[in-house]
Formats: structure tokens, C-alpha cells, sequence
């Protein structure tokens, strides 16, 4: 599976954006897939997930009420949305495809996804 992230940019703090995650290859409905992001000099921490059926959605704390994670199994492509954007979440974000089961404690692992995307920037300002 190949996955192209793209829609980061430069927003001001209270803004929207939508990222998305275009796969190729591999049956893309055969895969949970997650969003996590990066910080200058911090690690890849967990974002959101999605189950391949689309019935399981989980997300990290700081996530909820603003970012929604979605997908679209007949175009291959998962999306992150952000909304309420604050300088904090300025980060390298990437999307990552998991083969196998979907559970809350696995899928917030990075080490459990099979396959990740080049990452896509998304810069807040204040």
C-alpha cells in the first residue's frame, strides 16, 4: 500500500483544515488507518483512527470535539478533519495503514501500522 498525505498549510489559530490520505495499491478496505503527528523535537504521537468497516473511530485526548477522522472506501482515501486549530498543533501529520485487527490499545501504537505516508505540514500561528 502506498499512501500520499496531503492538505497541510498555514493557518491562523481558530481555523480549518482537511487533510487527506490517498492509498494505492493493496485493497485499502482491508485496512484500519490512523492519522499522528510530529513535532519539532517531540515524538509521533497518535492522532485519530478508523476501522476499515468504518463503525470504530478513536481518538487521542486532545483530539476530541475538534478533529474528525473519516474515510471513503470506493475512493481509497481517509481524511482528518481539523477544526479550532491552536499553534499547538503545528506538526508534521501523517497517515499510516494498519493490516490486522482494530483495537483501542493497538491502534494508537505507531509500531503497529504496516505502512505510512511522507507527511504533510500543517503550521498554526497565534
Amino acid at each position: 500500500v502506498q499512501l500520499q498525505a496531503s492538505g497541510g498549510g498555514l493557518v491562523q489559530a481558530g481555523d480549518s483544515l482537511r487533510l487527506s490520505c490517498a492509498a494505492s495499491g493493496r485493497s485499502f478496505n482491508n485496512y484500519a488507518m490512523g492519522w499522528f503527528r510530529q513535532a519539532p523535537g517531540k515524538e509521533r504521537e497518535f492522532v485519530a483512527a478508523i476501522s476499515w468497516s468504518v463503525t470504530s473511530t478513536n481518538y487521542a485526548d486532545f483530539a476530541k470535539g475538534r478533529f474528525t477522522i473519516s474515510r471513503n472506501n470506493s475512493e481509497n482515501t481517509v481524511y482528518l478533519q481539523l477544526n479550532s486549530l491552536k499553534p499547538d498543533d503545528t506538526a508534521v501529520y501523517y497517515c499510516a495503514a494498519r493490516a490486522g485487527s482494530y483495537a483501542a490499545a493497538i491502534i494508537r501504537e505507531p509500531s503497529n501500522y504496516n505502512y505510512w505516508g511522507q507527511g504533510t505540514l500543517v503550521t498554526v500561528s497565534s
